[in-house]
């Protein structure tokens, strides 16, 4: 049954970058690569299985039976070794003169490994991400399958090799010297002035180096460099710090070059998406196009203080990762040689570094070093020259990111602000986005994994860089993938322009503690509504795991120090997307404590299926700036942020808002005392109230799609 894929001749594509030859034999893969520089084919060899693509072959050659026996007709295949693929889209071509059509399989659970069908025999295997399709296709079919997004007319081609330059060491306005890669477009004019993208990266420069050369082979001069205190450049990594100055000081280099036509861009995820929104605020005039991938916030924002609080894991597993060398330890990331339990646990915060890696962190320490919002976070908060932003952003993300508070303070300034030609979207993705179409038992459309995120990403550098008129700047500011509707929807502005802010009040009759209370999620405020109360002992606290993501918190809303606020069935959908927000008036017998907030969406069997949540320390309840301490017993009011969703609830299902003091996989457990939080003071129980009333009218704002919207009838 396999013969006929053990016969083909399969190209292999990488980000619509033609990269060499498969063959699938017996009991081997041989993989004849394609030269990087001169693009000429070289001779098989056999596949390293430690190979770094993503398209995962090995996995494709041990199941090789399983795919080609797999009858390919009906709308879902379940395979024997228990995947199940659905019916997607399909291609039309004509194909040695005859017009043919394919069918697209999209994989359900998982990361996406797709599966192409000519007349039901396979023709090519895919894998999406973010950083393009990698694709294998029987010779001559490509037209048949999703590579055809690289197509588009006026989308730059990879019709060039790669010229690598080599490593050259920049210094910096302090004389710091960077690490800095360049590729150059091999067989471009001599003398050809070329617009630039940087990349500029605490992971090794080295270890995505093939992926960001393919920019290069589409006619980019391609920069790539280690930050300073990392992998092979000097100085001494102080996260967030430098990367303003070291970013505008890279830039001027670049555009000193022969090769340089004095227009450049950058792309960052993650703490890289951090590094080009603060290169953003240098005001560079020669930065000309940025890509904002899931952008780590500013440190108060999203990281290592989060709301004020002091972060816990996220931020443990980042920078112990960080500390034991100058190259990552990504199994310290991952939370394989540190556990997450122990970490978050151990005390004295100060040296928790020493506790679990066996020596001090430079970061951490320095960080203990400054407990209040002074000159050094306000240096790394990158709102705070949030006016020196020009330079158009393409600003991407998902419901599930772990850093949308970083991507929403993002998009919170470039509005502000009003810069020109920006741009988001937003899927139901995670942090490493565009790979999934369920995730913890939520499942998405098929379409919730696209084939063109790459090629937007090189539609808006094409534009921005090269001046190519694509029309990326004349589409919808905002494209946002709706869960529960399972579709992509578009508006001119995000929150949507059409939605509704609209006021949901919390009530009770004083006994809103857990799910089993009586606390209600109104449409209107309640006239009289007795306050709610609960301890808070910071040893004791909530142990959900505080990602970002659709987390059951059903058992967790079985605490009595949780306050639990439950709309009445809805009777027809309901439709958010947007910015979400609340206000809530407490007051703790504490000098300070924490807040923290999230909104479920409840099904008919119970569970409350989380969507966004945040925390935020009372202290700072006037600004960062102005920190105070409670009065005890005084009722304070709180506006609190809360994270981007776009979803569905659906009709039979109710809406739900918490409230409750500690989430510690998120933030180390509040004292309560107002102490230094690196001091680890004794730990006091509080009261906590909170009031719901005419006078003090607690509520959740959701930015409601009229459309689906109608007050009188939802619940």
């Amino acid at each position: 049954m396999t013969a006929y894929l053990y016969t083909t001749t399969f190209n292999f594509y990488c980000s619509g970058v033609y990269s060499g030859k498969i063959y699938f034999a017996e009991k081997e893969i041989k993989l004849a690569k394609v030269d990087l520089r001169r693009r000429t084919q070289m001779q098989e060899n056999v596949l390293d299985k430690q190979g770094k693509y993503v398209l995962p072959l090995q996995k494709i050659h041990e199941q090789m039976e399983i795919y080609a026996q797999a009858d390919w007709t009906p709308d879902e295949v379940v395979l024997n070794n228990g995947d199940v693929y659905q019916k997607h889209i399909q291609y039309t071509a004509v194909i040695a003169g005859v017009e043919r059509t394919s069918q697209v399989w999209a994989l359900r659970k998982g990361t996406a490994l797709d599966i192409v069908t000519l007349d039901g025999e396979i023709i090519a295997f895919l894998t999406p991400n973010r950083y393009g399709i990698e694709l294998i296709v029987k010779e001559g079919y490509e037209q048949l399958t999703p590579l055809v997004v690289y197509d588009e007319p006026l989308l730059s081609k990879a019709e060039y090799g790669v010229n690598d330059l080599g490593t050259f060491i920049i210094p910096m306005r302090d004389g710091v010297k960077l690490a800095t890669d360049v590729f150059l477009p091999e067989g471009i004019q001599p003398g050809s002035k070329l617009p630039t993208i940087l990349v500029r990266t605490c992971y090794d420069r080295n270890g995505k180096k093939e992926i960001f050369m393919r920019w290069a082979n589409k006619g980019y001069a391609v920069v790539s460099q280690d930050v300073r205190g990392r992998a092979d450049s000097e100085g001494e990594l102080v996260p967030f710090y430098n990367e303003r100055d070291d970013g505008y000081d890279s830039i001027d280099w670049i555009i000193a070059q022969e090769w340089s036509d004095g227009n450049v861009g950058m792309w960052g995820a993650s703490y890289l998406g951090y590094v080009v929104v603060a290169a953003a605020t240098s005001g560079h005039p020669n930065l000309k196009a940025v890509v904002d991938e899931v952008n780590v916030g500013s440190p108060f924002v999203d990281t290592v203080r989060k709301g004020g609080t002091l972060c816990s894991w996220p931020l443990l597993s980042w920078t112990l990762a960080q500390s034991v060398g100058t190259r990552t330890d990504f199994d310290i990331f991952a939370g394989i040689t540190v556990s997450p339990e122990e970490a978050v646990d151990a005390r004295p915060i100060k040296e928790i570094p020493q506790q679990m890696i066996g020596k001090a962190s430079g970061p951490w320490d320095l960080w203990s070093q400054h407990p209040e919002y002074d000159d050094f976070w306000r240096n790394c908060t990158f709102t705070e020259r949030g006016d020196q932003v020009q330079v158009p952003m393409y600003v991407i993300s998902g419901w599930y990111d772990g850093d949308s508070a970083g991507v929403s303070e993002t998009w919170r300034m470039l509005t502000e602000h009003d810069v020109p030609n920006r741009k988001i979207r937003l899927g139901a993705w995670e942090h490493g986005p565009n790979r999934s179409r369920e995730l913890n038992g939520v499942n998405f459309g098929n379409d919730a994994v696209v084939y063109d995120y790459d090629v937007s990403v090189l539609r808006w550098f094409d534009h921005f860089l090269k001046g190519i008129p694509n029309g990326i700047d004349q589409e919808p500011r905002a494209s946002y993938y709706v869960v529960g509707e399972n579709k992509w929807r578009t508006s001119d502005d995000w929150t949507p322009a059409e939605a509704k802010i609209t006021s949901f009040y919390l009530s009770s009759g004083g006994r809103a503690n857990s799910s089993q209370g009586d606390g209600q999620l109104l449409s209107a405020p309640a006239e009289v509504s007795p306050e709610d109360m609960f301890m808070y002992d910071p040893h004791e606290p909530m142990d959900d795991s505080g990602e970002r993501e659709p987390e059951n918190l059903r058992k967790y809303e079985l605490r009595n120090d949780i306050l639990v606020y439950t709309s009445e069935v809805l009777v027809d959908d309901l439709t958010v997307a947007g910015e979400l927000s609340a206000v809530i008036y407490a007051a703790s017998t504490g000098l300070d404590t924490d807040w923290v907030v999230s909104l479920s969406d409840v099904n008919e069997q119970g569970d409350s299926i989380r969507l966004s949540n945040y925390i935020v320390r009372a202290k700072y309840r006037h600004g960062l700036d102005h920190p105070e301490l409670l009065t005890p017993g005084q009722v304070e009011k709180y506006d609190i942020f809360m994270p981007n969703i776009a979803h569905r609830f659906v009709a039979g299902h109710r809406i739900r808002f918490s409230v409750t003091s500690s989430s510690k996989f998120v933030a180390f457990p509040n004292t309560n005392t107002g102490e230094n939080p690196y001091e680890d003071s004794a730990a006091i129980t509080v009261q906590q109230t909170l009031y719901h009333n005419s006078e003090y009218p607690s509520h959740v704002l959701l930015p409601v799609i009229p459309h689906f919207f109608h007050a009188e009838s939802v619940f």
